[in-house]
């Protein structure tokens, strides 16, 4: 004969138990985190993507009370640290800080990939976001986006261009103005930005599409020459700057920073992080720099449903353009 109180009392404790998950959920996301957070990098230090991920570093540290510790994997268009977050522990303590080179046209680039970006990673918080600048070689007789244009179709495909690396946001960028102006150059990729701009400071590429970051204080020390923005108003950083809009109607790339963590990572541990870089943007000191850089993120971006919905429309656009130019990763 079936036991039934004893049926009875299993069917309690099952109930019992799911009521809690909620709970757990919350209790995992007080306890995170147990140990230090490390953000992959797929750059050499000084690039954007580094730069930010040090920038927040020491806030984050202070608000989680472990050690947020940057790490650098460069090579493969980002798409090392990538992977290595996407197949970490899905518990926030494994994060990837990047732009859309990793999380949306490396699929498009390459044969294989070790992870699925949309299956794999899920965005957490925009870290910054903003035009990029338009830099030449100071020995180029170039002031002006109009001298760029006449420059290169007096000597077609003769010049030469740095970026971070194949399907990087500043590659795609450069081969759009290129398509629009009907240019030709060669593209050098790097494995960043960092090290492309020291090209670009040696003379070995002769202009460059990157993030302010990299380029201002050269820009300012007299070794670079910033010519241009690409947003479509002037920044507040560079108010003496002319926008590529005003000579190439219309033309308008951002480019953008954000922290990804693997896709199965609990929600309240997503919130938890989002929280934390979130208040430390809002620092005087973090703000402020971000702003000087013309790297400050929207105030319409600032939720975690806001960039899903941002890296959402990103892939839409960028793979369309990735398609169109039959860009690889070469």
């Amino acid at each position: 004969m079936p036991d039934i109180l004893s049926d009875r009392r299993s069917v309690l404790r099952a109930g019992a138990a799911l009521a809690t998950l909620p709970w757990l959920s919350a209790a995992r996301a007080q306890a995170f985190p147990s140990r230090p957070i490390r953000l992959e990098v797929g750059s050499n230090p000084g690039g954007p993507a580094d730069m930010l991920a040090r920038t927040y570093g020491e806030a984050a540290t202070a608000a989680l009370g472990q050690p947020v510790v940057v790490e650098n994997k460069a090579g493969a268009s980002g798409t090392i640290a990538a992977a290595q977050a996407a197949k970490a522990a899905p518990d926030g303590h494994t994060l990837l800080v990047s732009g859309p080179s990793t999380v949306i046209t490396a699929p498009y680039l390459f044969n294989k990939l070790d992870y699925e970006p949309e299956k794999d990673l899920v965005p957490i918080t925009l870290l910054g976001a903003g035009a990029f600048v338009v830099a030449v070689n100071p020995s180029l007789p170039v002031n002006t986006i109009a001298d760029l244009i006449a420059l290169a179709k007096a000597q077609p495909g003769k010049l030469s261009y740095g970026s971070g690396g194949a399907g990087g946001n500043n590659h795609v960028c450069t081969e759009t103005f290129l398509e629009r102006t009907g240019i030709q150059a060669l593209h050098v990729p790097y494995r960043g930005e960092a090290p492309a701009a020291a090209d670009l400071l040696g003379g070995q590429v002769q202009f460059m599409f990157t993030a302010p970051n990299v380029i201002i204080p050269h820009h300012k020390a007299g070794k670079l020459r910033i010519i241009a923005v690409t947003s479509r108003e002037r920044v507040a950083a560079l108010p003496e700057i002319p926008t590529v809009h005003e000579t190439v109607k219309d033309f308008e790339v951002l480019g953008w920073i954000a922290l990804f963590a693997p896709a199965a990572t609990p929600a309240a541990v997503q919130d938890r992080l989002a929280q934390v870089w979130a208040q430390a943007r809002q620092q005087p000191a973090i703000g402020g720099k971000l702003e000087g850089l013309a790297m400050a993120p929207p105030a319409h971006l600032g939720s975690r449903e806001a960039v899903a919905g941002m890296v959402r429309a990103e892939r839409q656009r960028l793979t369309q353009i990735v398609k169109r130019l039959n860009l690889t990763a070469t």
